[in-house]
């Protein structure tokens, strides 16, 4: 248990990083273009690359969290033994993808590496940063295996996904609530 939250305050902070890295970097182009009629040469690269880092890494802490939107209203009306085989085998098709780009990935990687170009702002070779190709589906396959063993042991139902009608209609709620409050007052 120790071992799964340091993993998850990792992959949090990792995230976090990122986020305020590409933030940071992207305020002092601006300042500096904008300011000072400067620039940072290697900003946009080293953005696009943050960005690029954000979005692989974060889609598997998306699939972990049940923070991903989708349309599950059909297959929720399905019995729920269908229901449970529909979604592990969605759950196998995903694995399979990011399998496919998992070997794509490889491939990839390694050609960069045997070519050994670098970037074209940043003096690192090309393979390097592109590594989170195979950390990012590698980490994919991770996730869906996990909530795969979840939804076959009865676990989960399905995805989890994230719910915005839900949400909205919760908000609303608390809305109309505090205003009802407030005309009380």
């Amino acid at each position: 248990m120790a071992l799964r939250n340091l993993v998850s305050q990792l992959e949090e902070a990792i995230l976090s990083l990122l986020l305020v890295g590409m933030t940071l970097l992207v305020f002092a182009e601006v300042v500096a273009r904008f300011g000072f009629n400067a620039g940072i040469h290697w900003a946009q690269e080293a953005t696009l690359l943050m960005a690029g880092w954000f979005v692989l890494f974060g889609a598997s802490y998306g699939v972990k969290v049940g923070a991903h939107i989708g349309v599950d209203v059909f297959v929720r009306l399905l019995p729920p033994p269908v229901y449970r085989a529909v979604t592990l085998f969605a759950i196998a098709l995903c694995i399979g993808y990011c399998v496919l780009f998992l070997v794509g990935s490889w491939e990839y990687v390694m050609k960069m590496r045997m070519i050994g170009i670098e970037l074209e702002d940043i003096p690192v070779p090309k393979w390097t940063a592109s590594t989170i190709l195979l950390i990012g589906f590698a980490l994919l396959i991770v996730r869906f295996a996990q909530l795969g063993w979840k939804v076959f042991k009865g676990e989960f139902e399905g995805f989890h996904f994230a719910d915005e009608a839900k949400e909205s209609m919760e908000i609303a709620r608390e809305l109309k609530e505090a205003e009802e409050k407030e005309a009380r007052s």
